[in-house]
């Protein structure tokens, strides 16, 4: 049995899939839940820090887990930084037996900082074959002490920062990983993408990261404005041809417009025809990224198509009104973070975006699963649109 700890609409589930495998989540979000039913997951809803392992026990091969990171989160009000010192002695005290939880959270600033060490306490408890672990690249610190405790019990440890794009994900999402086996050495997983890929003496060459615009078949030259749809002018631009910056939760304004000359013929000259993945895509996204033209007013409620972008209507989301901006669907956010786009996200819109941008994308999880357990990854991985 694989067993995954906090584990929201299943990316890392949708990963297992690629490698044949299969999990049992555990998840306290009711829409994320439903998604994961809908999906086919196997699904226990409960609060983690309050399950017991004994049911567990002698029956699980793997654990996985993405705990929430509100004490190394850049955003918001980062209160829980304060308890970082809190969660790793935590991590000491349940890698040791000891049960001070209690105690400790009476402490913190911020109720859910001490999920971060809940993993220790099954990985104490239940002594997996082999750990996957993923969260927010300031977290890298907390896994190393998660590795140092596993090495003394004789796992094989890998703890690093990978970039989802060098894995084939249309997206520049940074994480921090740790891999650990009782059975097989472990490094990590070998990348199959690159930002500017080189022919090596072997004669072999990475792919080129996947772009937003190649994953959900957009016409090159836009550009994101992070201010968005405002009265005043301002905010931040980057292009969309390259990787753009983490979503957060002022996404909601971001708008695309084009930043290009149409020729005689109809054809678009831009500048720059240089192709990279997205930004990385996170809950904070909300489903609010508009494509827009310039001096273009984005309409607050209908979805519109840029120029030379194709016709497309899921679930009525697609509401055409003018050549001149268009707003990311659910589906579209899905194909960013790896996911297939007919994959059935559930609840309101902004849980569902919520969802997307709190998933591990699945290409990802595959790559760092197969890294873990020796399995290969499939001859021919999917796209990030077809994934």
């Amino acid at each position: 049995m694989i067993v995954d700890l906090f584990s929201g609409p299943r990316g890392w589930s949708e990963g297992l899939r690629l490698l044949g495998l299969s999990d049992v989540g555990l998840e306290w979000d009711t829409a994320a839940c439903k998604t994961a039913h809908a999906a086919g997951h196997a699904t226990i809803q409960c609060d983690v820090a309050a399950y017991p392992t004994v049911p567990f026990a002698g029956r699980i091969k793997g654990l996985i887990a993405s705990p929430p990171c509100q004490a190394w989160s850049r955003a918001g009000k980062r209160g829980g930084l304060k308890d970082q010192p809190l969660v790793h002695q935590a991590v000491r005290d349940l890698a040791a037996g000891r049960d001070t939880r209690a105690e400790l959270l009476a402490q913190c600033k911020d109720e859910r900082s001490l999920l971060a060490a809940e993993p220790m306490r099954w990985l104490h408890d239940l002594r997996p074959e082999w750990v996957c672990m993923e969260e927010v690249p300031d977290v890298l610190p907390l896994w190393k002490q998660y590795a140092d405790v596993l090495r003394g019990w004789g796992y094989s440890t890998w703890t690093g920062v990978l970039n989802a794009a060098d894995y084939g994900v249309p997206q520049t999402r940074q994480r921090a990983i740790l891999i650990a086996s009782r059975t097989r050495k472990v490094t990590a997983p070998d990348p199959t993408h690159a930002k500017a890929p080189e022919w090596d003496l072997f004669g072999e060459c990475l792919k080129p990261w996947v772009s937003m615009a190649e994953a959900l078949g957009w016409t090159e030259g836009l550009t994101v404005n992070t201010r968005g749809d405002r009265k005043t002018a301002g905010g931040n631009e980057f292009p969309a041809d390259r990787p753009s910056w983490a979503l957060t939760e002022k996404t909601r304004s971001w708008v695309l417009h084009t930043n290009r000359d149409q020729r005689a013929d109809g054809s678009w000259q831009t500048a720059d025809p240089y192709i990279a993945p997205a930004p990385a895509f996170t809950s904070k996204a909300g489903g609010q990224w508009v494509l827009k033209r310039p001096a273009t007013t984005v309409c607050a409620t209908n979805r519109i198509s840029p120029p030379g972008h194709r016709n497309r209507d899921a679930g009525g989301e697609s509401q055409f009104a003018s050549p001149d901006t268009v707003r990311i669907a659910v589906t579209e956010a899905a194909v960013l973070q790896s996911f297939r786009p007919d994959y059935p996200f559930q609840g309101t819109k902004t849980k569902a975006f919520e969802q997307v941008g709190n998933a591990v994308p699945p290409l990802l999880a595959a790559h760092v699963v197969s890294a873990a357990t020796g399995i290969p990854m499939p001859a021919a991985e999917p796209t990030a649109e077809a994934a």
